[in-house]
């Protein structure tokens, strides 16, 4: 089965919330899944050093317990583009670093759940950009669309590069980031534009419940058992 990079059109639009989603619906279908943050930018200090609540909300929601190292390599403090923020302290970010605590995760269950940072082409270094990332993981796609003014153009513009990678576009998720009921056609044009099927789509929702969004995802459309 191995797992999915969920991507998005841009930051904030709603990555998180759709992989805590999908690791809640992969657990309630009793498949073993764990969720994976390569790279996380505006991380807070704990103890043990940086810690990003992207991770911290996947390990919850995860059905399978994992290494925090493992589930977020690289935590930056700095909330800026990830290639500044390793930039600012001194850091490298190593894909053949990343693929190995993929490894160890794929290892330890059915599915891992890889949720990027920004959108697509968000730089890691001055070379790479996180599609550089899910390319080393060679994993199917998934795009969040956070659904507001400008998202067709940005959903499009995505799925193009995606496609252009060289990886498998499976999915797509509409997130209603926006409570503008007027946008309803954003989701019909993208449901006939993309060409991939909708896996979901989340209610505008601020303060929403993984518990309660995963009710709102269609396994079936990742081919998976019921």
């Amino acid at each position: 089965m191995g797992g999915w990079f969920i991507t998005g059109t841009d930051t904030g639009v709603g990555k998180t919330r759709v992989s805590c989603a999908l690791l809640q619906a992969l657990g309630a279908r009793g498949i073993p899944s764990v969720g994976m943050k390569p790279v996380a930018a505006g991380c807070d200090a704990g103890p043990d050093g940086p810690r990003s609540a992207d991770a911290d909300a996947l390990c919850a929601s995860s059905s399978v317990p994992a290494v925090y190292a493992d589930v977020n390599p690289y935590a930056l403090a700095v909330a800026t583009s990830p290639h500044l923020a390793a930039q600012a302290e001194g850091v490298v970010i190593d894909i053949g670093y990343l693929r190995q605590c993929y490894a160890r995760l794929a290892g330890a269950a059915r599915c891992v759940v890889v949720e990027g940072a920004g959108g697509w082409l968000v730089p890691v270094s001055r070379q790479q950009t996180m599609a550089d990332i899910a390319v080393a993981l060679s994993l199917p796609v998934v795009l969040v669309v956070g659904i507001r003014l400008g998202a067709l153009n940005h959903a499009l513009l995505t799925a193009q590069a995606i496609r252009t990678s060289g990886l498998t576009l499976v999915a797509w998720v509409a997130n209603r980031i926006d409570p503008d009921e007027r946008l309803e056609g954003y989701v019909e044009t993208l449901d006939a534009s993309l060409r991939v099927p909708r896996l979901g789509s989340l209610p505008y929702a601020p303060d929403g419940d993984p518990a309660v969004w995963r009710s709102h995802l269609d396994l079936d459309v990742l081919g998976l058992p019921g």
